[in-house]
């Protein structure tokens, strides 16, 4: 008798980069007060797509190398792209599920899978325009730093394909605010050499998530229920110049409720941030306040939140 297992089946594509030009503009998404942003032209859309499938009807190709049911993986990468040559949306979001969607329509053994879109940042370079510089629509730099994530998962059963997670994110946001944070009155014992600091540099690497109360909100088909990713990450910087904080807990906090105030169409929103603040190592003493700081131990502390609405959307 052969064994009996218990399985979980998953494969995909990582990474496939794309760079969609002529995208659909994104237009009439509501100003915030803690943001400029209002929009994208959208003249370039570039992102790194995640294709994972799953489920018992891939276990054969594991078992006995029977690859019948099995999409080949450089055929997904060709799908991903063709796809989002043919993609009308305008958002991350709408794109992971056009992606999900179009994969499950055409090949009927994907009916459970994910597809994630991470933005590859470019931003167009300031020209000259009339008296002044404005950025143009053709020449493009690519940057580095925080970018927005979206993911979305699509099951397929008896009444058609539904929705079954989906969560958006701002990744690496990497802030330092020189006065304004503290961190005092903690536990303290034979094993604590940190010192309080009733003020100090603190600098926070963080990555923000957020899911919608419904989904759909997220495509982008109606801008006014969108959250751009770009005013998540302008109104936690926001809540960091202005909150004098005891504690990164603390920070995230008031961060998550401004976020669940300013968005209703939020269900939940989460934050990882890891305590990335220097060491001082001197201070000038011309009374200019100058102060000098170095990396410190490469450990670090790091802490999470999860915020959810009791009662769901607003």
């Amino acid at each position: 008798m052969s064994p009996a297992y218990r399985y979980e089946i998953g494969y995909g594509k990582k990474r496939i980069p794309v760079y969609r030009t002529s995208a659909r503009p994104l237009e009439g998404v509501l100003p915030i007060p803690e943001s400029p942003f209002a929009g994208r032209g959208n003249a370039l859309l570039a992102a790194e797509i995640d294709v994972d499938v799953y489920g018992d009807d891939f276990l054969p190709a594991y078992t006995r190398g029977d690859n019948a049911m099995v999409v080949a993986t450089d055929s997904m990468k060709n799908f991903v792209i063709r796809e989002t040559l043919a993609f009308e949306g305008a958002t991350l979001e709408g794109l992971c599920f056009s992606l999900a969607v179009r994969f499950a329509e055409t090949y009927p053994q994907l009916r459970s899978l994910r597809v994630t879109s991470r933005e590859l940042p470019f931003a167009g370079v300031p020209i000259p325009q009339g008296p002044g510089f404005a950025p143009g629509d053709n020449l493009f730099e690519q940057r580095r730093g925080d970018l927005g994530e979206a993911t979305v998962r699509v099951e397929v059963g008896d009444e058609g394909i539904r929705i079954s997670d989906h969560a958006c994110f701002r990744r690496d946001l990497r802030l330092m605010k020189l006065t304004g944070s503290a961190f005092t009155a903690f536990v303290r014992d034979d094993y604590t050499t940190l010192p309080e600091r009733g003020d100090r540099p603190l600098f926070v690497f963080m990555d923000v998530g957020w899911r919608y109360a419904k989904p759909a909100a997220g495509f982008g088909s109606d801008p006014a229920r969108f959250v751009p990713s770009e005013q998540v990450r302008d109104l936690c910087a926001t809540v960091f110049a202005e909150f004098v904080s005891e504690s990164i807990q603390q920070l995230v906090h008031e961060m998550g409720g401004r976020l669940l105030e300013r968005f209703p169409q939020l269900v939940e929103v989460s934050f990882v941030a890891t305590n990335r603040t220097r060491d001082p190592y001197g201070e000038r003493d011309d009374g200019s306040g100058a102060k000098v700081y170095s990396d410190p131990f490469s450990a670090y502390g790091e802490i999470t939140l999860r915020m959810r609405r009791a009662d769901g959307e607003t």
